[in-house]
Order: structure tokens, then C-alpha cells, then sequence
């Protein structure tokens, strides 16, 4: 399924995913899913996908997908995958207007 409404990958993150997967050799293509845990309650867990799962959301920017299964779609709905550098290091960031509560390393979440 592709809903380029539900969540956005921003064209920074799209870049370092074209890169990271170039290095490795696999396609662009990042998946975003939300697991159980962290210091708010869910995290998020990101990693290059090999494919894409029939019950799969995927939105493109720049000729890189982002991928995100079905359950975790529900908690990154409206969600911005941004990628920024800083002093502070270099990250993957998700931009999530559905958490009322986050920690301060910006991996974990609560809703």
C-alpha cells in the first residue's frame, strides 16, 4: 500500500539512506518501526529493508522508499523521518506529532 499523506521521509534522510545503502550494497529503502520499550515506552527502530511487506506502507522521496508495517503505522501516523547534524553527533530523527510525552535522547517515545 503507498500513502504519501500518512507519513514523510524528508529529502536530508532520503540522501543518507542513498548513501548507507550504497556503502552496503542493498536498496534504498528504511524501514521505521516502533517497538515496546525505551525510557517513554515505545522506541523507534530503523534499518535498511530488503523488501517490501504486503501489509507495508511506502512513501518515496528522491528515489528512496520508506517503509513502515501496519501496526507501527498507527503510533508515526502524520510523522516527518528527518535526518540532521549537529554538534551533538548525527541522527535519524522522527518528528511525531502523535507523542504527548519524549526523552531526551529523541529514540524513545510515549502516546
Amino acid at each position: 500500500m503507498t500513502d504519501t499523506a500518512t507519513i514523510t521521509l524528508s529529502p536530508s534522510a532520503a540522501a543518507r539512506v542513498a548513501w548507507i545503502a550504497q556503502k552496503q550494497g542493498k536498496p534504498a529503502m528504511l524501514r521505521l518501526a516502533v517497538e515496546g520499550g525505551g525510557c517513554s515506552g515505545f522506541q523507534y527502530r530503523y534499518g535498511l529493508a530488503e523488501s517490501v511487506e504486503a501489509d507495508d506502507t511506502v512513501v518515496e522521496t528522491d528515489g528512496v522508499k520508506l517503509v513502515v508495517d501496519s501496526v507501527s503505522l498507527d503510533l508515526v501516523s502524520g510523522c516527518v523521518v528527518d535526518y540532521v547534524e549537529s554538534l551533538g553527533g548525527a541522527a535519524f530523527k522522527v518528528e511525531n506529532p502523535n507523542a504527548v510525552a519524549g526523552c531526551g535522547c529523541g529514540s524513545s517515545f510515549a502516546v
